[in-house]
Protein backbone atom coordinates (compact mmCIF):
# COMPACT_ATOMS: atom_id res chain seq x y z
CA UNK A 1 0.00 0.00 0.00
CA UNK A 2 1.20 3.49 -0.75
CA UNK A 3 -0.40 4.88 2.39
CA UNK A 4 -1.04 3.26 5.79
CA UNK A 5 -2.78 5.08 8.65
CA UNK A 6 -2.37 3.78 12.19
CA UNK A 7 -3.93 4.95 15.45
CA UNK A 8 -1.12 5.54 17.93
CA UNK A 9 -3.80 6.27 20.53
CA UNK A 10 -4.37 2.56 21.13
CA UNK A 11 -1.63 -0.03 21.62
CA UNK A 12 1.37 2.14 20.72
CA UNK A 13 0.68 4.59 23.53
CA UNK A 14 -0.80 1.83 25.64
CA UNK A 15 -1.88 3.89 28.62
CA UNK A 16 -4.92 5.73 27.26
CA UNK A 17 -3.21 9.10 27.64
CA UNK A 18 -2.14 9.98 24.08
CA UNK A 19 -4.13 11.02 21.04
CA UNK A 20 -2.00 10.60 17.95
CA UNK A 21 -1.75 8.89 14.61
CA UNK A 22 0.96 7.57 12.34
CA UNK A 23 1.17 7.83 8.56
CA UNK A 24 3.47 5.39 6.77
CA UNK A 25 4.00 6.27 3.13
CA UNK A 26 6.52 6.65 0.34
CA UNK A 27 8.90 9.62 0.21
CA UNK A 28 6.92 11.46 -2.47
CA UNK A 29 3.69 11.40 -0.47
CA UNK A 30 5.63 12.29 2.71
CA UNK A 31 6.75 15.48 0.97
CA UNK A 32 3.12 16.46 0.33
CA UNK A 33 2.23 15.70 3.94
CA UNK A 34 5.08 17.91 5.19
CA UNK A 35 3.67 20.79 3.12
CA UNK A 36 0.19 20.29 4.60
CA UNK A 37 1.63 20.03 8.11
CA UNK A 38 3.62 23.24 7.57
CA UNK A 39 0.52 25.08 6.29
CA UNK A 40 -1.85 23.82 8.99
CA UNK A 41 0.47 23.55 11.98
CA UNK A 42 -0.62 19.99 12.71
CA UNK A 43 2.21 18.57 14.81
CA UNK A 44 2.34 16.27 17.79
CA UNK A 45 2.82 17.92 21.18
CA UNK A 46 6.26 17.08 22.64
CA UNK A 47 4.76 15.42 25.73
CA UNK A 48 2.61 13.19 23.52
CA UNK A 49 5.75 12.24 21.58
CA UNK A 50 7.51 11.35 24.82
CA UNK A 51 4.53 9.28 25.99
CA UNK A 52 4.48 7.41 22.67
CA UNK A 53 8.18 6.61 23.00
CA UNK A 54 7.51 5.38 26.53
CA UNK A 55 4.70 3.18 25.20
CA UNK A 56 6.83 1.75 22.40
CA UNK A 57 9.46 0.64 24.91
CA UNK A 58 6.95 -1.63 26.64
CA UNK A 59 4.78 -2.60 23.64
CA UNK A 60 5.99 -6.21 23.23
CA UNK A 61 5.69 -6.96 26.95
CA UNK A 62 2.22 -5.39 27.17
CA UNK A 63 0.90 -7.18 24.08
CA UNK A 64 2.16 -10.58 25.29
CA UNK A 65 0.67 -10.11 28.77
CA UNK A 66 -2.68 -8.77 27.55
CA UNK A 67 -2.92 -11.54 24.93
CA UNK A 68 -2.25 -14.22 27.56
CA UNK A 69 -4.94 -12.72 29.80
CA UNK A 70 -7.38 -12.55 26.89
CA UNK A 71 -6.76 -16.17 25.87
CA UNK A 72 -7.43 -17.33 29.42
CA UNK A 73 -10.59 -15.24 29.74
CA UNK A 74 -11.86 -16.31 26.30
CA UNK A 75 -11.52 -19.96 27.33
CA UNK A 76 -13.39 -19.37 30.58
CA UNK A 77 -16.11 -17.36 28.86
CA UNK A 78 -16.54 -20.08 26.20
CA UNK A 79 -17.11 -22.67 28.95
CA UNK A 80 -19.57 -20.49 30.89
CA UNK A 81 -23.28 -21.31 30.36
CA UNK A 82 -24.18 -17.62 30.87
CA UNK A 83 -22.27 -16.82 27.67
CA UNK A 84 -23.83 -17.95 24.39
CA UNK A 85 -20.97 -17.17 22.03
CA UNK A 86 -17.34 -16.05 22.16
CA UNK A 87 -15.43 -14.40 19.31
CA UNK A 88 -11.69 -14.64 19.89
CA UNK A 89 -8.99 -15.17 17.26
CA UNK A 90 -6.91 -18.21 18.19
CA UNK A 91 -3.84 -16.41 16.84
CA UNK A 92 -3.88 -14.19 19.91
CA UNK A 93 -4.65 -10.60 20.65
CA UNK A 94 -6.30 -8.82 23.53
CA UNK A 95 -9.80 -8.30 22.09
CA UNK A 96 -12.71 -10.58 22.98
CA UNK A 97 -16.30 -10.20 21.86
CA UNK A 98 -18.90 -12.32 23.62
CA UNK A 99 -22.67 -12.63 23.72
CA UNK A 100 -24.47 -13.01 27.01
CA UNK A 101 -27.63 -14.90 27.89
CA UNK A 102 -29.15 -11.95 29.69
CA UNK A 103 -29.04 -8.19 29.80
CA UNK A 104 -25.66 -6.94 28.54
CA UNK A 105 -26.25 -3.56 30.19
CA UNK A 106 -26.56 -5.32 33.54
CA UNK A 107 -23.17 -6.95 33.03
CA UNK A 108 -21.60 -3.55 32.35
CA UNK A 109 -23.34 -2.03 35.37
CA UNK A 110 -21.98 -4.76 37.66
CA UNK A 111 -18.29 -4.73 36.69
CA UNK A 112 -16.07 -3.03 39.27
CA UNK A 113 -12.46 -3.57 38.14
CA UNK A 114 -13.21 -3.47 34.40
CA UNK A 115 -13.91 0.02 33.06
CA UNK A 116 -16.93 0.69 30.81
CA UNK A 117 -15.36 2.69 27.97
CA UNK A 118 -15.02 2.78 24.19
CA UNK A 119 -11.36 2.27 23.36
CA UNK A 120 -8.80 -0.51 23.25
CA UNK A 121 -5.14 -1.24 23.72
CA UNK A 122 -4.82 0.21 27.21
CA UNK A 123 -3.16 -1.33 30.25
CA UNK A 124 -6.67 -1.23 31.76
CA UNK A 125 -9.38 -3.70 30.76
CA UNK A 126 -12.32 -1.97 29.06
CA UNK A 127 -15.82 -3.21 28.23
CA UNK A 128 -18.50 -1.78 25.95
CA UNK A 129 -21.86 -2.66 24.38
CA UNK A 130 -21.34 -2.05 20.63
CA UNK A 131 -25.05 -2.07 19.71
CA UNK A 132 -25.73 0.97 21.88
CA UNK A 133 -22.36 2.73 21.62
CA UNK A 134 -20.06 2.30 18.62
CA UNK A 135 -22.73 0.84 16.28
CA UNK A 136 -25.81 2.70 17.53
CA UNK A 137 -26.35 4.60 14.26
CA UNK A 138 -26.18 1.43 12.15
CA UNK A 139 -29.56 0.03 11.11
CA UNK A 140 -30.43 -2.84 13.51
CA UNK A 141 -30.87 -5.39 10.70
CA UNK A 142 -27.57 -4.40 9.08
CA UNK A 143 -25.84 -4.43 12.46
CA UNK A 144 -27.10 -7.94 13.30
CA UNK A 145 -26.20 -9.08 9.78
CA UNK A 146 -22.64 -7.95 10.46
CA UNK A 147 -22.56 -10.02 13.66
CA UNK A 148 -23.16 -7.21 16.14
CA UNK A 149 -26.06 -8.61 18.12
CA UNK A 150 -27.94 -6.79 20.86
CA UNK A 151 -26.31 -9.07 23.45
CA UNK A 152 -22.73 -8.64 22.24
CA UNK A 153 -20.12 -7.16 24.58
CA UNK A 154 -16.62 -6.14 23.55
CA UNK A 155 -13.77 -6.59 26.00
CA UNK A 156 -10.34 -5.03 25.48
CA UNK A 157 -8.19 -6.95 27.95
CA UNK A 158 -5.47 -5.16 29.86
CA UNK A 159 -2.72 -6.09 32.29
CA UNK A 160 -4.62 -6.68 35.51
CA UNK A 161 -4.29 -10.05 37.23
CA UNK A 162 -6.35 -12.55 35.23
CA UNK A 163 -7.95 -13.99 38.39
CA UNK A 164 -9.11 -10.51 39.41
CA UNK A 165 -10.54 -9.97 35.93
CA UNK A 166 -12.34 -13.32 35.98
CA UNK A 167 -13.78 -12.63 39.44
CA UNK A 168 -15.14 -9.31 38.15
CA UNK A 169 -16.66 -10.91 35.03
CA UNK A 170 -18.02 -13.90 36.95
CA UNK A 171 -19.78 -11.59 39.41
CA UNK A 172 -21.06 -9.31 36.63
CA UNK A 173 -22.45 -12.26 34.66
CA UNK A 174 -24.82 -13.28 37.44
CA UNK A 175 -28.13 -13.75 35.67
CA UNK A 176 -30.08 -10.50 36.06
CA UNK A 177 -33.81 -9.99 35.90
CA UNK A 178 -34.42 -9.13 32.25
CA UNK A 179 -35.19 -5.48 31.75
CA UNK A 180 -38.06 -4.86 29.36
CA UNK A 181 -37.00 -3.29 26.08
CA UNK A 182 -33.27 -3.29 26.87
CA UNK A 183 -32.29 -5.75 24.12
Amino acid sequence: ARLVLHSATKYLGGHGDVMAGVVACDEEFAGHLRQVRFATGGVLHPLAGYLLLRGLATLPVRVRAASANAAELAGRLAADPRVTRVHYPRIGGAMIAFEVDGDPHGVIERVRLITPAVSLGSVDTLIQHPASISHRIVDAEDRRGAGVSDRLLRLSVGLEDVEDLWTDLDTALERPVRAAGRY
